[in-house]
């Protein structure tokens, strides 16, 4: 029986985690599978549409992060194998550290000072004063709470949605489609956290971020599904939304032909605001596999028709 690893660009850092914390596991880093009916489970990113369903042995699919979008977009998923999620400890920490950053980058003028210095002028504006920037969180799981939590420590007013309702100490907490757009028209700025599910695909759109109070400033280190480009990318032409800072787009690589890699006010990083911690998570794969072979209860499964 045997482990396959399958991330397109590579998963060395995974072989050496994995040999190191169980050296008796056998494995295999695609595209070398050896003979497919030796594979029992599959360790995930982004794999080629179909590829699973060539492993006619395959009992678990665990993916390397929290998301299974990757997965479920895959039409020729096996039906019948379990998904099992990492659930990386480290994961929270980076993604609130790269909303804090995109923030306080809006908050402190950084944009406007980058201008000043590329014309050689030495001017002060003035200031902006914390408590009069409302932070919006959209997605107040495990790694929103977090973000939502930090923003609270520094002096914002923090405000989230989440699709059931939460208590947050401190956040002023908003639930349910029908409370959305309230929750958005109080955002100075929005940042996105959200999975994405059949729920929550294309939720940012013109009727929603045109919900922002004008000049409000969007924040993306969720998903790039989440947001229709197109809507987006007019708002900002309007001056509707002062500026974006955005990890994650529909296509990714962000082709070199996207207008947002031009404009002044969008900050583009390349899909880094977190990246699991193979050191973090080995052992939460090795257990999955342990229990799949021997028949015990799996953990962190994911529900296919919720999408996480």
């Amino acid at each position: 029986m045997t482990l396959l690893i399958l991330r397109r660009g590579g998963g060395r850092n995974w072989s050496e985690a994995l040999a190191r914390a169980a050296p008796d596991l056998a494995f295999r880093v695609w595209p070398d599978t050896g003979p497919v009916a030796a594979i029992d489970s599959a360790l995930v990113w982004n794999p080629p549409p179909g590829e699973l369903k060539r492993l006619p042995n395959l009992k678990v699919i665990i993916s390397m992060g929290a998301g299974v979008d990757h997965l479920l977009g895959d039409p020729a998923l096996p039906p019948e194998v379990p998904i099992v999620r990492l659930v990386d400890p480290t994961l929270a920490e980076p993604m609130a550290e790269s909303a804090l950053l995109a923030v306080l980058r809006f908050h402190r003028q950084a944009f406007e000072y980058a201008r000043l210095q590329a014309e050689r002028r030495w001017e002060a504006l003035p200031m902006t004063r914390t408590r009069d920037l409302t932070v919006g969180v959209l997605g107040l799981g495990a790694i929103g709470g977090d973000v939502a939590a930090k923003f609270l420590h520094l002096g914002f007013p923090v405000r989230g949605w989440s699709r059931t309702r939460r208590s947050l100490s401190g956040i002023q907490c908003f639930a349910g489609s029908e409370e959305l757009l309230p929750f958005l028209a109080g955002c100075r700025v929005l940042v996105c956290v959200l999975p994405l599910t059949a729920e929550t695909r294309d939720l940012l759109n013109a009727r929603t971020l045109g919900a922002l109070p004008r000049g409000a400033y969007f924040v993306n280190i969720a998903r790039g599904a989440l947001v229709v480009e197109e809507d987006l990318l007019a708002l900002l032409d309007s001056g509707h939304l002062a500026g974006a800072a955005l990890d994650v787009f529909h296509a990714e690589p962000l082709p070199e032909t996207s207008r947002f890699w031009s404009l002044p006010n969008v900050v583009v990083t390349p899909h880094i605001a977190a990246i699991t911690d193979a050191e973090a998570c080995v052992h939460q794969v090795v257990d999955a596999v342990r229990r799949v072979r021997s028949g015990s209860p799996l953990f962190n499964l994911v529900e296919r028709a919720r999408g996480y």
